[in-house]
């Protein structure tokens, strides 16, 4: 709908519908998604539809991220300045500043978490144990990862955003100690072809771990992110059964008050017949006896008539 200086409304924003998808619960998410991706279609605007239809339903868990993002902006920037905090200590490799962030993360992701959990269940949708550690992954993921900050950022978690494997558990037991650079620079005085090649055998198996590594990482990240998919789709997919079984139900229930009107209006219309069966016998029995009564009485007209003749 468009406003009447003829300026686009905020149904034609696609930011701002996302924003309002993201903001429902699951469970209302797909069918307000396809009201506003028919909208658009409706009034040509082909790409934005195909953006909205693209969405993904959050799960409850994102869902929950999405809330407390919403819902306590303040504390949700000083995470997510803390999270950027904690990221470059420990790209700088400062263990007493790790140390300090660390507690701080593991005690405000738990209190984080808590409210996520309180938030959800005055909206109505209390989280289960295994939905409120999901959120506490997502929280962690976000103080980690620049990119899960940034989904979270906008308040729009499609689902559990995972902590990268190489920040680790605990900040501070991933990072090195720290050595002197000099020391560490300071070339080998075994300089022997035997010592060389087994230099040489050590960088290249150190080369093959890595490489196993990063191809571990990216393989893991893929199969996150495979797994993001399908639990969407499965998601989606009991979205809509339980939407068809809905339907189903409530179709169910207009053809059983169809039947019960039918089946009263059989019962008054055999109850019509009756009466007008016998309607109709009892105007036969009267039209017999108007003519009984008709034939009585030009009878007695004509006995009146000889009588007065007889007299005369």
């Amino acid at each position: 709908m468009r406003r009447e200086d003829g300026r686009p409304g905020p149904e034609d924003d696609v930011e701002a519908v996302l924003d309002e998808l993201y903001a429902l619960p699951p469970s209302e998410f797909v069918a307000r998604r396809e009201e506003h991706a028919a909208r658009a279609r409706t009034r040509r605007r082909a790409q934005d539809a195909r953006r909205i239809h693209a969405a993904r339903r959050p799960t409850l868990a994102g869902w929950a991220a999405n809330l407390l993002r919403r819902s306590r902006p303040e504390e949700a920037e000083r995470f997510l300045e803390l999270g950027r905090a904690l990221r470059e200590a420990y790209a700088t490799l400062d263990p007493s500043g790790l140390k300090e962030l660390s507690a701080q993360r593991r005690r405000i992701v738990s209190e984080m978490s808590r409210q996520a959990a309180a938030l959800a269940r005055e909206a109505g949708h209390p989280l289960s144990d295994a939905v409120q550690r999901d959120v506490e992954t997502t929280l962690r993921a976000v103080l980690a990862d620049p990119e899960a900050a940034a989904v979270w950022e906008a308040g729009r978690v499609e689902g559990v955003l995972t902590p990268p494997s190489e920040f680790g558990g605990d900040a501070v037991a991933a990072a090195p100690s720290r050595r002197d650079p000099a020391r560490a620079r300071k070339p080998r005085t075994d300089t022997t072809p035997a010592r060389k090649k087994k230099d040489e055998e050590a960088e290249r198996r150190r080369a093959e771990r890595e490489e196993r590594a990063a191809r571990a990482r990216e393989e893991a990240r893929a199969a996150r992110a495979r797994l993001r998919e399908r639990r969407t789709a499965r998601e989606e997919s009991a979205a809509a059964l339980e939407r068809a079984e809905e339907l189903e139900r409530e179709a169910g229930e207009r053809v059983a008050a169809l039947e019960e009107q039918l089946t009263r209006a059989r019962t008054e219309q055999e109850r019509a017949d009756a009466e007008l069966a016998e309607a109709r016998e009892r105007d036969r029995a009267a039209a017999e006896e108007l003519k009984g009564a008709e034939r009585e009485a030009d009878a007695a007209a004509r006995r009146a008539e000889r009588a007065e003749r007889d007299g005369v």
